[in-house]
């Protein structure tokens, strides 16, 4: 897996992702969402880089340019609830795209501190030869990522796999390199250092989807 660690070069990344960790500024959840919306969209812009492209002709009213557009079938497929801000970003910037979306999330065991990852919900057109878009922001124990990538095979065979993320830990990142193919792009805003006990990312910035749309049970 190839992992692209964005923070490893100043830009106004920098900014939004101070402001979706502040615990001040990330009580405003319309402002939490819309920051993580525009972190997809700088993480979308840096993954276009590595896209396939081919040339086309476009008439203007003085005449013709050929430019070079990307010719990608692309599915962006997001985790719920917390990927759909992200989602939102990403499709900011490829608006053609075709759209999957797949529920995770941590079943506690008898242990509070254990848990498993159930996916109950998935929707999503043919994944076969297409350029895949995971989305999800953060990439704790990276259980949850995985779990879906087993769900989603049967669907099809991706193209090409891209993972969209904004934070994560570095046992997360190790994690999914064990299980996702090799040619697979993680693309991650920030990378934090540990877990904590329960299997939350430290600092991190706390749990995503409630912090964007409430408290759940």
């Amino acid at each position: 897996m190839i992992v692209r660690h964005l923070l490893k070069q100043n830009s106004v990344l920098n900014t939004f992702l101070k402001e979706i960790r502040n615990q001040n500024i990330q009580k405003d959840s319309m402002r939490f969402r819309r920051n993580l919306e525009r972190i997809g969209e700088i993480l979308s812009y840096e993954l276009s880089k590595e896209l396939e492209y081919s040339k086309e002709t476009t008439l203007t009213v003085l005449g013709e340019k050929k430019l070079k557009v990307h010719s990608n079938d692309i599915i962006i497929c997001s985790i719920l609830r917390a990927g759909l801000p992200l989602h939102q970003g990403i499709l900011n910037y490829f608006d053609t795209a075709e759209n999957a979306f797949i529920s995770a999330y941590r079943y506690p065991l008898k242990n509070d501190n254990e848990f498993e990852i159930k996916v109950e919900y998935f929707a999503t057109p043919t994944l076969d030869g297409k350029t895949l878009i995971i989305a999800d922001p953060m990439l704790a124990t990276g259980k949850s990522m995985v779990t879906v990538y087993e769900a989603i095979k049967k669907f099809g065979t991706p193209k090409k796999i891209h993972i969209v993320s904004v934070i994560g830990s570095k046992f997360g990142v190790n994690f999914i390199k064990n299980h996702f193919p090799t040619n697979t792009e993680l693309w991650i805003a920030d990378i934090d250092p540990i877990l904590n006990e329960k299997g939350y990312i430290v600092p991190g910035l706390g749990d995503a989807g409630d912090l964007s749309y409430g408290p759940k049970l």
